[in-house]
Formats: structure tokens, sequence, C-alpha cells
């Protein structure tokens, strides 16, 4: 269908552990169709690239797009990531090793196919279309298991050589601090990830300073998703307002490097635990990180939640497709 912006139809894909996300739009990026499926990464690499193609079939046929009318797909994953030729090489949560993603889906649509990380995927989407919208430069953070980071500076995903970067998450914020699952101590997600805050929220639970929280989950932490500490803090723990508020204080010292490097317009917060507490978690970021920042770029930025929520990967996918395949 050639690669003219206004008229070609793009393909936007969220591949996460557990479920996935195809969304078909047009040239205005209004949406055609779409698909969600369960990812199923436990029945191995081969099978789980072929639901990704069904996905993505079944999308385009909910939109009535043939195959041979897409002039591109972009794929937001999870890392590590060969960016260049596509290929997915060990993600900790899907259990495949090198898997040919780009390859797989130009073979199976016959066009050309762009491999992201997510969380860049979803910065960018909020760029375009969402809290970030017009902005010189954008910093996006996304606290939940780990703590994802992504810049867009100037229209551009910043990135390394062949690979993601602006890992946010596992910069040093607490010398000699927790261990982090990287290997190393102190990084910002050892001490502010959905599982440090649920960890602190158990023994808060243990010692009875969360009845509430005690009741809903007991002291499992696997039970204390970010929606059971959003009810909990409502229901007037107080322990648990104080540690949630706390880490997102931590995750506002973090910003504030990144604010002292890139000087961004914006900072957009999103994941499961922003989604479920947006104002604490704005409120803390915004005052900490207005704390540590360099005295001239305390105003110049703000912070803000971002508004795509589960679409955002896929929104910023096609949108990056876009903008790759048609600057060649």
């Amino acid at each position: 269908m050639g690669n003219d912006k206004n008229n070609a139809v793009w393909v936007g894909f969220d591949l996460g552990a557990t479920k996935m996300l195809a969304k078909v739009y047009n040239g205005g990026f209004n949406e055609l169709g779409r698909n969600k499926s369960k990812t199923r990464s436990n029945q191995g690499m081969d099978a789980g690239l072929q639901r990704i193609v069904e996905c993505i079939r079944k999308a385009l046929d909910a939109g009535g797009v043939p195959d041979g009318n897409v002039a591109g797909i972009g794929v937001g994953s999870p890392g590590p990531l060969d960016l260049d030729k596509g290929v997915l090489l060990s993600p900790p949560n899907l259990g495949w090793d090198n898997a040919p993603l780009k390859k797989t889906l130009e073979k199976a649509f016959k066009c050309p196919a762009v491999v992201l990380n997510d969380v860049d995927a979803g910065v960018y989407g909020e760029y375009r279309q969402g809290a970030g919208r017009k902005a010189r430069c954008v910093v996006g953070v996304f606290p939940g298991t780990g703590i994802g980071g992504g810049c867009v500076y100037e229209g551009r995903i910043i990135r390394g050589g062949n690979k993601s970067c602006f890992e946010i998450g596992h910069c040093r914020v607490l010398p000699d601090g927790p261990l982090c699952g990287c290997g190393r101590r102190g990084c910002l997600e050892a001490v502010a990830n959905r599982l440090a805050i649920a960890a602190a929220a158990s023994a808060a639970a243990y010692r009875g300073e969360a009845p509430y929280l005690l009741a809903q989950a007991g002291t499992d932490i696997a039970k204390i998703r970010s929606s059971v500490l959003a009810a909990s803090i409502k229901a007037g723990d107080k322990a648990v307002e104080r540690i949630v508020r706390m880490a997102a204080s931590w995750i506002g010292v973090g910003i504030s490097s990144a604010v002292n490097l890139m000087n961004p317009d914006v900072v957009v917060l999103g994941g499961g635990l922003v989604e479920a507490m947006p104002d604490i978690f704005r409120e803390e970021v915004e005052r900490a990180a207005r704390e540590h920042v360099m005295p001239e770029f305390e105003k110049d930025f703000k912070v803000a939640v971002a508004e795509l929520g589960d679409d955002a990967v896929a929104i910023g996918a096609a949108a990056w497709a876009r903008e790759i395949l048609t600057s060649k």
C-alpha cells in the first residue's frame, strides 16, 4: 500500500508477559480494529510467535483490512532486545531466547516491522496522543514490578547503540541499599517498585498497623497488588499510605537526576501503581523531584499522569513504526 502517511494502515502491538494487544489504525490514526489475547509464553517460543501473528490477523479482520494493505507494524516488547534485528534476546517474563520477531512478522504480513522496548513505546504514545502532546522533551517513568523509563527528545526516542536505554529504575538512589534484581545494590527499583512496597506493607500488616490490608490479603506479598494497596489506603490504613508515599518520593529523587540531565517539559507517570493511586504518586513524585533538581530547573517541568492507559504501548509502537518507516 506504500508509505503514504495519510493513506496507509498501521498496526501497533503490545507484547506483555501475560497478554497481548493488537490495534489497527488508518493514516489519521483512527482505530479500525483491535484484538486482545493471552500470551501463554509457557507454550514455547514458536507457539508464542504464532499467537502474535494470529492476534494481529484477527485485529486486521476486525478492521476489514487485508494483510497486503498494511504499511508497517510496530511492536512494543519487554527487553532485552536487539533493536536493529528485531530480536527478543532473553525477556525474563517470556522465557524465550533469540526470538526473531521482526523476521516472523515481515514474512507473515509482507510489510516492514519495527521492534522497540515496551516502555519506550508507551512514552512515545503519550508524546503523540497523551499527557506529553507537543512537548519538546518527555521523560516517562512507569513503576510496577520493575520501574521502566523512557525519553522522547524532539520527536525521537532516545536509545543506545543497538539497545533501549534510559533505565531509570537502575539509577542508584541509596548507597549500600537493598539488593536489586540487576545484581547491584540501592537501585531505585529495589526501594520503590511494587514488590518493595508490598513487602513493607506486608510487614505493617503483620505488626497490626494495617488492619484492612491484613483482612484482605494477609501477609502474602503475591496478593498485595496495586488495587489492594489503593483500597487499603482508602479504608484508612495510614501505615500503607506512608509506605506508598515514601516509595513515590524515592521515584521523585530518581526523576530529579533525569530532569537535571534532560530538562524535560513533561514527566509522565504511568503503570499499574500510578493508575491505582494517581494523586499520591503525582504529589509525592513532584514534591521530591522539585526538592532535588538544580534550582534553575525547578519550575521548568510539570508532572502528569499518563492518559492512554493500556493502549499506550500499541499506539506508540504504531506511531513509531510510521515515523521510522516513512522517514527513510
